[in-house]
């Protein structure tokens, strides 16, 4: 209990805390969009009009299992990166 009382009256207990990184998360999500962006027009596809279907093309099926796991990573990693 005293310490406590110290800890209030000390001015420590007034410093903000960290939190969970929603900005690291949205610059991560950002760089996996980017990415994902480039490599559909390295392939001669355009981001977002491709629909998931077996008749899609290889390439946009492997980018989107790739834009998949980079999100999942930046959930995982980035929301959880302290930030002030």
């Amino acid at each position: 209990m005293r310490f406590l009382q110290l800890f209030a009256l000390s001015g420590i207990g007034l410093l903000p805390i960290a939190s969970a990184g929603p900005i690291a998360y949205g610059i991560c999500q950002t760089g996996c969009n980017t990415v994902a962006v480039a490599c559909y027009a390295a392939a001669g596809l355009t981001f977002g009009t491709v629909v998931a279907a077996p008749a899609a093309p290889a390439a946009a099926i492997a980018y989107n299992a790739a834009l998949g796991t980079c999100s999942a990573a930046c959930a995982t990693v980035a929301l959880l990166a302290p930030t002030p």
